[in-house]
Order: C-alpha cells, then structure tokens, then sequence
C-alpha cells in the first residue's frame, strides 16, 4: 500500500506493524456515521475528551483506503494495542478534514 496523500486529506496510521492509509470520503464518513451517530457530535466529544476507543476505531475501519489485512476486531485490538498515543495524529487528520473538507 503507497503511504497517505495529505493533499487529499489521508492519513497513515500504524497498525499490528501495518501501515494503512485513512481517507475520509464522503462514503466513509457517511457510513462512520452510520455506526456511531453525528460526527459533529463526536468531533465535539473529542474536543472535550470523551471520545470512546470504539467511536474511534469504528471511524478509523470507516476511513481505510484499503481493506485492512486483518478483521475488524483484530484491527480493534491493534489500535488499542498500540495506545491512543500513536492514534492521535491519525485522528486528528480525519477530524479536521471532518470539520474543514478539503
């Protein structure tokens, strides 16, 4: 998989020693909104640290560019394996692009 274009609002998260590539589309965030409510809402959860792992992750399996290498629920527990810490750039990225579009 070819590393995360900025310019079309992508992301590069590492994962279970994967790199895989978020791009949140309009059918990504459309159907992250499907599982996990208003993404305005969960944009102002973040903003005030109450953003559940699982919102987190559910938008993350929303956005792959890719199919992921692994299920959902091994993608679920690579993401929590490797700390909110390592999400946090990731996350921001699809937040903003939530916010602003491209």
């Amino acid at each position: 998989m070819s590393g995360a274009n900025p310019e079309r609002g992508e992301a590069a998260l590492r994962v279970a020693g994967e790199t895989l590539v978020l791009r949140p589309s309009f059918a990504a965030l459309v159907a992250a909104e499907g599982e996990v409510g208003s993404l305005f809402a969960l944009v102002e959860r973040a903003a005030e640290g109450r953003l559940a792992i699982a919102e987190m992750v559910a938008l993350f399996w929303h956005c792959l560019r890719e199919p992921a290498p692994m299920s959902r629920e091994d993608f679920a527990e690579a993401v929590a394996a490797g700390g909110l810490l390592a999400a946090s750039p990731a996350l921001k990225t699809v937040l903003r692009q939530i916010l602003a579009g491209r």
